[in-house]
Parts: structure tokens; C-alpha cells; sequence
């Protein structure tokens, strides 16, 4: 397992402390993770992405999706027929399963539909109006930078 030295990202950026440790998680703890079932990520346009699982087998009823914070927790439990089916030939799984996924911030799950074996789970990313970038004029002074120049003049 390698190990990286994120010293001169924090010379260069302020506010980005949790993003050292996303990448040794991602790093380091995806190596042994299953691989069942598999799924897509797509982006459909600059602000929106869309997560297209297989669960083949699996219905509304079995699938469990939880959003907190900025981790999208995607579980399905099915329970074992194995006793009452007598298969030749298994090749649908049908085992549980969670998959974790990580969401940027601002990311928020606006749907979630399941049609013909995948689960679509729709994602839109809404940046608050704070938040966007702004124009500030130069050589303009604030009004409150006026008045108090004015309060210490007149004391």
C-alpha cells in the first residue's frame, strides 16, 4: 500500500483537510471490496449525475437507500430460497449487498426509480447563491467603511 505525502496540497489550499483523508480511504479500502452489483456513474449534465445499479432480482421492497451527510448508502437483502428452489445452474446473484458512495458537497439525491433489473438513482449538485462566485468591484468603498470614518473623525 502506497502512501502519499498531501504537504504541498495544504501550502496551496485552505480548506480542504478531509480530502486527504477521502483519498486514503478510497485508496486503501476499495482494494478488497466486492464487486457486486455492478453499477455506473454518469454525468447527464454540468450539474447533474445519475447512479444505474444492477439488482437483477431485487425489488422496491428488498432495496434500501439512506443519504446522510454526504455518504449514500445503497443496500439490498434478499432472502435465501436456496431451500425451497433446486437450481441446476446459479448465475443470478441473489446475495445481499451495501455500497457505499461518497457524495461531493452541495450533492443531493432527487430520485430514485427501478425499472427492468436497475436501480436509477438520480443526483443533482445545488451550490447555494453564497456560494457561487461573484464580481467585486475595485477602488469602490462600502458604505460601512464610510461611516466608520466618519464616527472616529467626529470623536
Amino acid at each position: 500500500m502506497r502512501h502519499f505525502d498531501f504537504a504541498p496540497l495544504y501550502r496551496s489550499t485552505v480548506g480542504f483537510d478531509q480530502m486527504a483523508a477521502l483519498l486514503d480511504s478510497v485508496a486503501g479500502g476499495q482494494a478488497d471490496a466486492s464487486t457486486f452489483p455492478p453499477y455506473n456513474i454518469e454525468r447527464l449534465s454540468e450539474n447533474s449525475y445519475r447512479i444505474s445499479m444492477a439488482v437483477a432480482g431485487f425489488g422496491p421492497e428488498d432495496l434500501k437507500l439512506e443519504s446522510k451527510e454526504s455518504l449514500l448508502t445503497v443496500r439490498g437483502d434478499k432472502a435465501d430460497d436456496a431451500g425451497t428452489r433446486e437450481f441446476l445452474h446459479r448465475g443470478i446473484a441473489g446475495r445481499s449487498f451495501e455500497r457505499r458512495f461518497q457524495l461531493a458537497d452541495y450533492v443531493e439525491v432527487t430520485g430514485a426509480d427501478i425499472k427492468d433489473g436497475m436501480l436509477y438513482i438520480d443526483l443533482k449538485r445545488e451550490v447555494p447563491e453564497k456560494m457561487k462566485p461573484r464580481t467585486i468591484a475595485i477602488g469602490g468603498t462600502s458604505k460601512s467603511v464610510e461611516t466608520m470614518i466618519e464616527h472616529k473623525q467626529a470623536a
